[in-house]
């Protein structure tokens, strides 16, 4: 009798697991729905809860030639399952959504994060990750389990370290993805202690080939860069659309240098427009199409092939997102 089969690899949509080929044009970090909470309460520009506003923004970008987006927006700060879910189904774009625990300043004072143990917060994250998400948060509420589930794990540090609480949570993360093989996306702030995280994940047991750090590219120093990318990470660049106009284009200065260098494997994007006035369906631009309506077109005129495209926006997050079965 022949032993059963591995499980295949795949990644976790809020509609459901599909095989990695299915992923199609991807962003690599977006806030899709910010419902109200503390976040919104400290930051009103935020508040992203209107679900057919979203439809509207994501059919836009499906036009566009886009078809999946990873929600970044981890535990009790804003996140809401179902949301994703009809906005998922509205729109047809494939979602993968977060377990996890964003930057301190997000949650209020005496925040469960605070007072858990690693053990026990790597257990919400597990529970996110095979169970089903909590519709209500883990705001408080009762735990009500979704039938859709958590692809991912994000996790955040502030400026230039992680200090004691960064590092438990990662820790915790550390002990979700061992059990259940989802893959970490960090938070690093203005892109600093990108090597401190991949560190102490490496410490703790996680390869480099699960861990994708996001917003590097507000560093964009090429020699950091060449370093980041030389541990075997995953890194997102959303900065294409902040800089202004008198500083040109840093983030696309980066991704020709290091295409050219031999990184392009490593390289994917985003928008991270997490704030009302940066979605055309709220009345705000550039609108989320703006990566393939007007940065990819740019990114061609200075050199870059289809080949390209395919590795930032189809092949790299397709192969970042996927979860290895354990």
């Amino acid at each position: 009798m022949s032993p059963p089969s591995a499980p295949k690899p795949f990644i976790r949509t809020v509609l459901g697991d599909i095989d990695p080929t299915l992923f199609g044009v991807c962003y690599a970090h977006e806030h899709i729905i910010i419902d109200e909470s503390y976040v919104t309460e400290q930051y009103p520009d935020y508040l992203l809860a209107d679900v057919p506003r979203a439809i509207d923004e994501l059919i836009d970008f499906r036009a566009a030639g886009g078809r999946a987006m990873v929600d970044s927006m981890p535990c009790d700060c804003g996140r809401n399952i179902r949301k994703l879910v009809q906005v998922s189904r509205g729109a047809k774009v494939h979602i993968v959504c977060p377990t996890g625990i964003h930057l301190r300043k997000y949650y209020p004072p005496s925040h469960w994060s605070d007072t858990e143990s690693e053990y026990e917060i790597a257990l919400r994250f597990i529970d996110d990750i095979e169970q089903g998400v909590d519709r209500n948060d883990y705001n408080g509420a009762p735990v009500e389990r979704d039938a859709a589930r958590a692809g991912l794990i994000k996790v955040a540090s502030g400026r230039d370290q992680l200090n004691s609480h960064e590092k438990k949570v990662f820790a915790a993360a550390a002990r979700a993805h061992k059990k259940t093989g989802v893959p970490i996306l960090t938070h690093t702030e203005q892109g600093t202690a990108a090597l401190e995280q991949v560190e102490w994940l490496g410490k703790l047991g996680v390869s480099a080939s699960s861990i994708v750090l996001s917003h590097t590219d507000r560093l964009p120093e090429l020699s950091y860069h060449r370093e980041i990318l030389s541990t075997g990470v995953f890194v997102e660049y959303d900065s294409a659309f902040r800089w202004p106009k008198e500083k040109g284009n840093p983030t696309r200065d980066l991704i020709l240098s290091l295409f050219e260098e031999g990184y392009g494997e490593q390289i994917m994007l985003g928008m991270d427009a997490a704030r009302r006035s940066y979605w055309r369906s709220h009345g705000g631009k550039p609108g989320l199409s703006y990566l393939l309506e007007t940065f990819w077109p740019q990114l061609k005129a200075a050199g870059l092939s289809p080949s390209a495209f395919d590795s930032l926006f189809v092949r790299n997050p397709a192969r970042a997102y996927t979860t290895i079965p354990r």
